[in-house]
């Protein structure tokens, strides 16, 4: 499985986990070993956990609870009482533990409630700054949502060498055909 860490935030690379959640949704955490996978793949740990069912379920919640309370507070919306409380359980929990390794390496430790508590708490950071900094990507299949950190506000896209890519190759296309 390959996944994307495009987004600018933990959580919303979480998120991304769902792939073209309009048409035809993906779910790339399908299974216990997929979020395993996912735990190392995005840095929060440095080896994949063991993970168990109840732990993919808790996965599983957390990211649609992200999901919600991101699209709610985008829209300027009242956040959800039974969604905010999935997100703080979550990140009261102990967070990954980072370790100092030889040469200067970070290492990462914890189990996978340690790294749903790790992205719920950058949720929660997410969630109290400006909510138009977050945005969905303009290709029209993908809803990956991310920070817009340019310089201007302006990013179309959530990953230039991806969904940018394709959209302005389409566009040449078109131009040419005209």
């Amino acid at each position: 499985m390959t996944f994307a860490f495009v987004s600018g935030s933990a959580a919303l690379d979480f998120v991304g986990t769902v792939r073209s959640r309009r048409d035809s949704p993906l779910d790339q955490l399908g299974t216990r070993e997929d979020l395993a996978a996912w735990a190392a793949a995005s840095g929060l740990l440095s080896t994949p956990p063991a993970v168990t069912d109840a732990e993919l379920r808790a996965a599983v919640q957390l990211r649609e609870a992200v999901y919600r309370l991101v699209l709610a507070r985008g829209a300027g919306a009242a956040l959800a009482p039974e969604d905010r409380a999935v997100v703080n359980r979550a990140a009261a929990r102990t967070p990954v533990r980072p370790e100092l390794g030889d040469g200067g390496a970070v290492l990462r430790h914890g189990t996978v409630a340690a790294v749903l508590s790790s992205v719920a708490r950058d949720a929660v950071e997410l969630l109290a700054e400006d909510p138009a900094g977050v945005k969905e990507c303009a290709a029209p299949r993908c809803t990956r949502l991310y920070v817009d950190r340019s310089h201007r506000g302006s990013r179309r896209w959530c990953d230039m060498g991806r969904c940018g890519n394709r959209a302005k190759a389409a566009a040449h296309r078109s131009r040419r055909q005209a």
